[in-house]
């Protein structure tokens, strides 16, 4: 990252003041610059990049900020390096927004500037689902699709996810490319804002109806669901997407007592209920559960803004309702469609199964009992949908997800998908209870059968630019000093992604890792535990991951074993000062 000094980003705001920019931005930028040298220097100190998630930042005027100017090169940019890809005819994308402040407002530039690029643009008449847009793009055979969110960040900020024509998030060598031509864009006259109407076709109803018909395929029960379809189920969008299409792919599904949270699933972008729109946050679904306890449901599901995360509550052996981690849900989630595949006979040999390199190791040990092929891939869906891409038509991939929530069953989508995930949650449900079990007891079972996988995540953010120099600072330390015992365990294995190697400590080897660099460091120590380091590539954070396992005799020892686990966690956290 090149730095600026204070002179140069005043140089680059003054810009800012020129009569191509509007009167709401003049005067904001104008304020910084008389008063607030820090929030100047945060504005424009860079120039907002496609991360692991795109582009994402707080809303309000500056070239790292999230506003049409820099929404407005980014599309310019991408329109730029579609038709040098395609051609300049038959271009055609799709757009998708979410509930957030500005959402539409940043989903009608960018369909008006598509247009004026002369291409033909789907723009989804409200808010949808992020895994709709990856639908759609395909479904219209479209060569590219944005969908504008900033998933489950605070009600600052706002984002663009830009996807390309298998549906998947760019990447390589995509990515960087769309960058540099964004780059080349030395001016916001530069962008055609004046959009073309007629080149703008809105979609809707016949949309959501050809995607939840791709949804209800993913059913492997149904026979299940029609003998318990009266489970009782709340379900809350957190005033998200998800209320477009969540409840009716569950009744599609065949589920029938689908209970909502009225408060939350009114559309609003300042999210009045919650500290945070995010599944992963126990606050987020306190009403969900405080309805479920009132009305005897079984099950709680929750979406994020743009429903592609999924969170889940359950009830525990004392009746208590507990809420999943996405680990847990993924492990479940994977075990149902292998177990089932194998119970239905569903299996020809060539199907696999995706994970990245921070989700829990035992979905590993469930896909070798099943001999299914497992892949592990970096952080974010987008590498999910590159793996799909290349080995279609060899190979069959049928479920993944990652520790953060998201899951995707199926290929019809190439981006995490909670639509489905709710769905497929409930059948889980449903199956468990023909058996006489919970979807809590079916975790545990799965724990005894394979062994109990304990994960913990550890943010540390760091905001502004000072932030980011912090963390690169910290992942420095961590490659040029690496720890040599961690809670008193030997390292016995580095895995490096940024430079690409896996060194054996023990053995003296080191070996390639065959995928593209990454800024990640994993530690492996010999009692089992692993800890991965990496930051954020869409929040000012650095993450810490945490695993460690054990064996469960039964499930009536899963709590005193719990407790064991949670310790060895906390040992590593203050070993590492942490904490």
């Amino acid at each position: 990252m090149i730095m600026l000094s204070i002179d140069e980003i005043r140089k680059k705001a003054i810009s800012w003041l020129n009569k191509e920019f509007n009167e709401e931005t003049r005067k904001e930028v104008q304020y910084m610059l008389d008063n607030d040298e820090k929030r100047l220097i945060d504005a424009f100190y860079q120039d907002l990049e496609f991360g692991t998630g795109g582009l994402r930042g707080i809303m309000g005027a500056g070239t790292n900020r999230m506003n049409i100017y820099t929404l407005g090169m980014a599309t310019q940019g991408l329109a730029n390096y579609i038709i040098k890809q395609c051609g300049n005819s038959g271009i055609k994308v799709a757009i998708a927004h979410d509930c957030r402040n500005n959402s539409r407002y940043f989903a009608e530039t960018t369909a008006n500037i598509f247009s004026a690029n002369g291409f033909e643009v789907y723009l989804f008449e409200s808010l949808r689902p992020t895994p709709e847009l990856s639908f759609a793009i395909r479904h219209y055979k479209c060569n590219s699709g944005v969908v504008i969110t900033a998933s489950h960040n605070p009600p600052e900020y706002n984002g663009y996810k830009a996807y390309w024509n298998d549906g998947g998030q760019v990447v390589a060598p995509h990515d960087t490319a769309i960058i540099d031509e964004v780059r080349k864009i030395k001016s916001v006259n530069e962008i055609k804002f004046n959009g073309k109407k007629e080149n703008i076709k809105i979609i809707g109803k016949e949309t959501d109806d050809l995607f939840l018909k791709e949804v209800t395929k993913m059913s492997l029960n149904p026979e299940v669901i029609n003998k318990y379809s009266d489970i009782a189920i709340v379900y809350t969008p957190i005033h998200g997407t998800g209320i477009k299409m969540v409840p009716p792919a569950l009744k599609q599904f065949g589920f029938k007592n689908i209970i909502s949270v009225p408060e939350q699933d009114i559309i609003d972008g300042n999210f009045p209920t919650v500290k945070s729109p995010n599944p992963e946050e126990p606050d987020a679904l306190k009403m969900a559960i405080n309805k479920a306890e009132e009305s005897g449901a079984e099950l709680v599901m929750a979406t994020d803004p743009d429903a592609d995360r999924l969170g889940l509550a359950v009830k525990n052996k004392k009746r208590e309702f507990i809420l999943l981690n996405g680990n847990q849900t993924g492990v479940i989630l994977i075990w149902y469609i292998l177990s089932q595949y194998k119970e239905r006979n569903m299996y020809k040999g060539n199907e696999y199964i995706i994970k990245t390199i921070v989700t829990t190791d035992l979905i590993e040990k469930i896909a070798e009992y099943y001999n299914v092929e497992y892949v592990n891939v970096l952080t974010g869906f987008k590498f999910f949908a590159e793996y799909i891409r290349e080995n279609e038509g060899n190979k069959k991939y049928i479920g993944g997800g990652e520790e953060s929530y998201g899951f995707l069953p199926g290929d019809y989508v190439r981006d995490k998908d909670a639509v489905a995930s709710c769905s497929l949650a409930a059948e889980a449900t449903a199956w468990a209870k023909s058996k006489g079990k919970s979807l809590y007891d079916l975790l545990l079972d799965i724990y005894v059968e394979y062994g109990f996988y304990k994960e913990k995540l550890v943010n540390i953010v760091r905001k502004g630019k000072e932030g980011a120099d912090e963390i690169k600072a910290m992942m420095t330390e961590y490659r040029n000093n690496p720890p040599l015992k961690i809670n008193n365990s030997r390292v016995v294995r580095i895995n490096d992604y940024e430079n690409q190697f896996s060194l054996d400590i023990v053995k003296k080897i080191k070996t390639g890792i065959n995928l593209i660099k990454s800024d990640v460091l994993q530690f492996f120590l010999e009692d089992g535990s692993k800890i991965s380091v990496r930051p954020s590539g869409t929040e000012p954070k650095i993450k810490f991951y945490f695993s460690v396992n054990t064996k469960l005799s039964s499930s009536d020892k899963f709590s005193e074993t719990e407790k064991i686990l949670d310790n060895r966690i906390n040992d590593i956290i203050k070993d590492l000062k942490l904490s």
